[in-house]
């Protein structure tokens, strides 16, 4: 436990995931998604640079709610929880401007 805890701090604190221009959140979304989400971490993560703004910005809504489910959800949940809307749109819009 340990090992993984330290891990994701490493993860958090690394330069890539701090990159130029990111919104303050996206730290939190590249520990799992990859940096500027273009190379997830694990294959059950989907990547989520060059998606599309709106789907985006639909998907964290309704993870928020709880209205989306599968897969891991119930992080994504726990995630899109402390977001807010203007938060949801700045990341939304970050990633989708990703390559």
């Amino acid at each position: 436990m340990k090992l993984r805890l330290i891990s994701f701090a490493l993860v958090l604190c690394s330069p890539v995931v701090f990159a130029a221009g990111a919104p303050p959140k996206a730290a939190l979304c590249n520990a799992c998604h990859g940096a500027n989400g273009a190379a997830p971490i694990a294959p059950n993560y989907p990547k989520l640079n060059g998606q599309n703004k709106e789907y985006l910005v639909a998907s964290l809504k309704a993870y928020k709610v709880g209205d989306r489910k599968g897969g891991l959800a119930a992080v994504m949940v726990g995630q899109a929880k402390g977001l807010k809307d203007e938060e949801m749109e700045a990341l939304a819009a970050y990633y989708a401007a990703q390559e």
